[in-house]
C-alpha cells in the first residue's frame, strides 16, 4: 500500500506532466474542480483542472467537485506513472471516474 505522501507526490508528478504538456501547446480545454479519493487510506485530495493544468492541489475532499477519481493508493500511483492503463482499470473497477460524458472524453487525453 502506498503512503499518503506517495499519493500526494504522484499527483504533483501529474501536475508537472500536465504543465509540460500545456507549455508545449498540448493542453485540453477543460476547467473543472477535481477530487481524488484514495479508498484504502481514507484520504482525499482536491484541485482544479484549468487550461490543461492541475492547479491548487491540496489535501482534503471536495464533495462538490465536478470530476471525482476514486481508487486505491497503489492504483493511483501506478496510474499516474503509466504502469496501469486507465481504460483497463476502469473496466476492472479498480478505478472509478465520476464525470459527465463529455468531460470523460477529454480526460482520456490526460491519462
Amino acid at each position: 500500500m502506498a503512503s499518503v505522501d506517495e499519493c500526494r507526490q504522484a499527483l504533483r508528478d501529474l501536475a508537472s506532466r500536465l504543465e509540460r504538456h500545456a507549455e508545449a501547446g498540448q493542453q485540453i480545454d477543460l476547467d473543472r474542480t477535481l477530487a481524488c479519493r484514495v479508498t484504502d487510506l481514507d484520504t482525499a485530495f482536491h484541485g482544479r483542472l484549468a487550461g490543461g493544468r492541475l492547479i491548487d492541489l491540496a489535501d482534503g475532499d471536495d464533495s462538490k467537485a465536478k470530476i471525482a477519481l476514486v481508487t486505491s493508493s497503489d492504483d493511483l500511483v501506478a496510474l499516474v506513472h503509466g504502469q496501469l492503463d486507465v481504460t483497463k482499470a476502469v473496466a476492472a473497477r479498480r478505478v472509478s471516474i465520476k464525470a459527465n460524458p463529455f468531460d470523460l472524453m477529454k480526460l482520456r487525453k490526460l491519462l
